[in-house]
């Protein structure tokens, strides 16, 4: 009769936020399968628990998840865990899970911690519609691609960003997004957790004049409704002039302040041009 394989959250920070369940499942697991051993045996002995660990993380998880799923097919309880808060969740953890519903092995969630989730509702944006992208690729091309993507989705969108990244980051999501309400989570039930919130120009300036640290949520709001209506009713045309006119930019200037004005990205206001010059 195989075991059971357990998908434990575990603390984004603070020790405490752990449920009695999860203590339970880490003490009477046979093996707990961990991102990095030396970390989870701190939270360990943080609640006296001595139980083997073993390694699993995104550069040994294919050949460690055939592993785990013979010690599982052969009785052992297996508790997964990463790092911080709920396994799979942009953490190790998907080709284990799926190899052992694919041979029939019991697999049972314990709850808790979710960075995203924290971050979420507390951060005073619509919480009804979410979507979780994880982390942007770390290339600026290809970061500016998946955004373009994302432009059009009416939900609030969370990202996690590494502190190195986390200023161009939102500098290309204002480029792609436009001028949105957005909220900036840091160190999450760390002893620093600090919410800086407002629009992302606010926020790109609020970081401009610090260094960046810790580890980072980043939720922005989806583009307000009616906001276009509060521009007058000139054609972006008209607009992307009278800005040329007045302000001395150039027409590529001239159109992305249109666009944060508007609260729509570039990319939007550019098929708005065009489809205005069609139409003449």
């Amino acid at each position: 009769m195989s075991g059971t394989l357990y998908i434990v959250a575990t603390p984004i920070g603070n020790l405490e936020d752990i449920t009695l369940r999860a203590l339970r499942v880490l003490r009477e697991a046979d093996l707990i399968a961990c991102e990095d051993t030396r970390h989870t045996r701190k939270l360990l002995s943080h609640y006296n628990i001595s139980k083997p660990v073993i390694s699993y993380h995104e550069h040994n998880e294919r050949q460690r998840s055939e592993e785990l799923i013979a010690k599982l097919e052969a009785g052992a309880n297996i508790a997964l865990v990463s790092d911080a808060g709920t396994p799979l969740v942009s953490d190790p953890g998907f080709t284990v899970v799926s190899n052992a519903i694919a041979r029939g092995i019991h697999v049972v969630p314990i709850p808790g911690p979710s960075a995203l989730a924290a971050a979420l509702t507390a951060s005073g944006l619509p919480c009804d519609e979410f979507m979780f992208i994880g982390f942007l690729p770390s290339k600026q091309s290809a970061r500016r691609a998946k955004l373009a993507k994302l432009a059009g989705i009416k939900a609030t969108l969370i990202f996690y960003e590494a502190p190195h990244r986390v200023k161009t980051t939102i500098a290309d999501v204002l480029e792609a997004l436009g001028d949105r309400p957005a909220v900036l989570a840091r160190e999450l039930t760390k002893i620093h957790e600090e919410f800086l919130r407002g629009s992302l120009s606010e926020i790109a300036g609020a970081l401009a004049e610090r260094p960046a640290r810790g580890e980072y949520v980043l939720l922005i709001g989806p583009e307000s409704e009616g906001i276009a209506d509060t521009v007058d009713s000139t054609t972006i045309s008209e607009e992307v002039d009278r800005i040329m006119r007045e302000e001395g930019l150039d027409r590529k200037s001239a159109l992305k302040q249109a666009a944060r004005s508007r609260g729509i990205s570039k990319s939007e206001a550019y098929r708005m041009l065009i489809d205005e010059k069609t139409e003449e």
